[in-house]
């Protein structure tokens, strides 16, 4: 279970990078676009706000790497952190932003920290 929970972790941490390249390096690209669903115009008056929110899914990114190439105890404790982390964001931009953030954030970070918990 450990494995799994590890493997878990690092897709966690790989999404947080792809976000992070959306969001701070694509978002006024048509591939940005496609990715927050924005116009062009829309893409070009949030793009300061975009590369916000994605150096903050870099630092998420970040900490999950982190706990995973820290030793124990102290890397379960910094994987616990930033799952419970990704948790609170995604429910948050759930519940203020889009629905589908639930789905595509809320729910594997979840997965993640139940797998990390039970591995413990």
């Amino acid at each position: 279970m450990p494995l799994t929970a590890d493997i878990l972790v690092a897709l966690i941490a790989l999404l947080h990078a792809y976000i992070l390249v959306m969001e701070m390096f694509l978002w006024e690209k048509e591939t940005g676009r496609r990715f927050s669903g924005f116009d062009a115009r829309l893409a070009r008056e949030t793009a300061a706000m975009a590369a916000n929110q994605g150096l903050y899914n870099g630092f998420l990114a970040a900490g999950l790497v982190w706990g995973l190439i820290a030793g124990d105890p102290f890397g379960f404790r910094v994987r616990v952190f930033f799952l419970s982390c990704v948790v609170v964001a995604g429910l948050y931009g759930a519940a203020t932003a889009n629905r589908r953030i639930l789905y595509a954030q809320a729910l594997p970070g979840a997965l993640a920290l139940s797998a990390v918990i039970v591995a413990g």
